[in-house]
């Protein structure tokens, strides 16, 4: 069964880490489920740079087994407050991680 990553994480989001940085946080509340999307390589550095324009090389991906949490951060686009900048404080930009799929077993 393929749901998406929205429908199965108890919260996604994104903000600053620092001026320079943005970091997104996905959250469970299902321990299976996290270790399906940790296992499936859901979040991997290549789809995320994919998505997010960034090189592969700086994108980072942690996961936090006991925290049932999966963490990832890249460098911003610009940086914040900048005159190209438009989220100031980085929390809108976890939205494309909403439709990422995931195939649980049936």
């Amino acid at each position: 069964m393929r749901r998406s990553l929205g429908e199965l994480a108890k919260l996604i989001r994104s903000k600053n880490a620092g001026p320079f940085w943005l970091t997104f946080d996905v959250m469970f509340d299902d321990s299976d489920v996290y270790r399906e999307v940790r296992d499936q390589n859901v979040l991997s550095i290549e789809r995320l740079a994919a998505c997010y324009r960034q090189d592969p090389a700086v994108v980072r991906v942690f996961a936090h087994d006991a925290a049932l949490a999966i963490k990832v951060s890249f460098p911003r686009p610009a940086s914040s407050g900048s005159a190209l900048d438009t989220d100031v404080f980085g929390g809108q930009q976890y939205a494309p991680l909403m439709d990422f799929t995931v195939e649980l077993p049936d």
